[in-house]
Formats: C-alpha cells, structure tokens, sequence
C-alpha cells in the first residue's frame, strides 16, 4: 500500500476527552490530519481542539455526543454533514469498563457498556464506511484490548466487548481490502488512563504503558507497508495472545483469572472509568 498521507485526512476521533483518543488526536493533528473530536465532555474537546488549533494551524471540530444513545452514527453523519466536513478516516476509541461479579453488576451500567463498547463502534462504524471507501486514501482504527483475546472472569462484560471488536474489525480488514482504507484492530495493554481510576493498579505492578505511548504505537502499525487487521502495543502483548490461542480454554480461563486478580475484582463490584 503506498504511504499514507496524514495531511489530507479529516479524522474522526471517538473518546477524545482523555487517554488514549486525546494523545492520539495530538499525534494526528502533528501529522497534519484535520479532526472530528467526539465525546460527552464538550468542555475537555473544547480545551484540546483550541491546543491543537494554536500548535499545527489544522482544522479541529468539536461533536458532544452520548455515544450509548440510539444512532449514534447518524446523529453524528448528520451534525458533520451540517456542518459541511468530509471525513476520510475513523478512529473508535470510545470505551469504559467495570469489574465485579457477574450477577452482581447494575444492568443498566452493562447495558451501557455494551452500547459504548459494541454497539456504537458498529453503528458509527457503518455510518462512515461508504464515505471512507470512496475517499480510499485513509483509515479505521477500533481500539481493542489485549483482554479481547481472553475471557476474564471478573471483567466478563468488558472482555467480552473487546472480542467482538476486535473479531468485527478483522472481518472488515478482509471485506475493505482494494479500497484504499487501511483497517485495523488495535488492542492496548495496561495504561494508564481514567478507566484505572476506580478499579485501582496495585495488582497490576508497574506493567503500564502511557498514552502517549499507545498512540505512537497505533501510527506504526498503520504505516506499515503491508498492515495486519489486528495488533498490540508491546511485544510482551504479542507473546500473551498467542499463547492464548495455544492453550486449551480452561487453561487459558484459569490462567487468565490468576493473572488478572479476578478475586478482587469479584470482591464487591466497582465501576469502571465513565464514559469519555
């Protein structure tokens, strides 16, 4: 595939408030991509865009939208059709998790996650597939997680998101091929973001990543000369999944309940990080 073009792309940014989708919207902005901010705190995409507007001179728009209401991806086609933007490339990073047991979890907190998680990454997702295939020249970016590529008792739901996020976007990588639109699954390991705020990182020792770090390694898998549909951050992340796949299912279970301290994740249910 030949080089992408930064400087010519206007790129959708879901959960640009913080974490990950804000490092990631500074990084595109540093290569010259115009933006699409998007998330329930206007007044943080307001703060950043003006950042982003004073430091590379790029056009930045700003979208509050509840991304778990119905048709997300129409109401947002629709404000930016208002608005006369051209999108050539999107980036779903939207996303929250909570931790507990299972049948302890408040249903409405699930339904929401799976509205962030799943449902909007394929509602947006439709929405702007047409128009990134025939601009051709851009990208589809679904952040993931390594969790996607086990189940974790614990963080059942969250987990669950993420592998069908990542299963949904490698079918797209092979679906989009010939179109110009590079796609791919991006899955993050530990990093240090709001969605730590509540469970808490004791457990976890010192293995996080920044942000900023995420994001940087986000773009060098999308300029790679021939991209996967689907990668991680850190080779330590690469090892881990395929070692996943290696490994019967309770193995892989048990294991993973081990690793990712599911009995204090059970010990009375916390939420996650709010929605972005």
């Amino acid at each position: 595939m030949t080089a992408l073009d930064y400087s010519s792309q206007t790129t959708i940014v879901t959960g640009a408030s913080s974490g990950i989708g804000a490092a990631l919207a500074r990084r595109l902005a540093a290569r010259g991509s115009d933006l699409v901010l998007v998330a329930r705190r206007v007044d943080r995409l307001e703060h950043l865009a003006a950042e982003l507007r004073d430091a590379h001179g790029t056009r930045v728009e700003v979208v509050g939208l509840d991304l778990a209401a119905p048709h997300p991806g129409a109401a947002l086609a629709a404000e930016l059709d208002r608005r006369g933007v051209r999108v050539t490339s999107l980036v779903n990073n939207a996303g929250f998790g909570t931790d507990g047991a299972f049948a302890d979890e408040d249903p409405a907190q699930l339904a929401s996650l799976v509205a962030v998680n799943v449902g909007a990454v394929v509602d947006v997702t439709r929405a702007f597939v047409g128009p990134l295939s025939a601009a051709g020249t851009g990208f589809l970016v679904n952040v993931a997680s390594v969790a996607a590529y086990q189940p974790i008792p614990g963080m059942a739901v969250y987990a669950a998101s993420k592998a069908f996020v990542l299963s949904l976007t490698e079918a797209l990588w092979w679906e989009l091929r010939g179109t110009g639109v590079r796609t791919l699954a991006f899955s993050p390991g530990l990093t240090r973001t709001e969605f730590f705020d509540q469970i808490g990182t004791a457990q976890y020792g010192d293995d996080f990543q920044s942000p900023e770090q995420v994001a940087d390694a986000v773009l060098r898998a999308l300029d790679r000369r021939r991209p996967a549909p689907s990668a991680t951050a850190r080779r330590r992340d690469a090892v881990a999944t395929v070692l996943s796949r290696l490994l019967s299912r309770r193995a892989v279970v048990t294991a993973t309940a081990r690793v990712a301290g599911a009995e204090r994740l059970m010990d009375g249910s916390r939420a996650g990080a709010s929605l972005p």
